[in-house]
């Protein structure tokens, strides 16, 4: 099941994200794709000042046990990618 796990240590961000559990930390979904949900994400996210959505306290797409959650919505990001014309 190595497709669902995937660890850069090598990476100069590594961890993105502050974590307690740096061996589980997985870097499969660097960047989130669920992202584009904006407030339907289901990760724990807030707002700058400027509106900006900051990720930053997220480690969602980051724990291995996610996976199947953010695979299941891959249809809700397509969706927002549909042509409408």
């Amino acid at each position: 099941m190595s497709y669902r796990f995937f660890q850069n240590r090598q990476c100069e961000y590594f961890p993105c994200h502050k974590t307690a559990k740096e061996d589980s930390f997985n870097c499969l979904f660097c960047y989130c794709p669920l992202y584009p949900l904006g407030e339907k994400c289901g990760g724990c996210f807030t707002y700058t000042e400027s509106g900006i959505k900051d990720c930053s306290g997220c480690l969602f797409p980051h724990c291995p046990e996610s996976y199947d959650e953010i695979c299941r919505r891959f249809s809700e990001v397509a969706e927002l990618c549909r042509r409408k014309d």
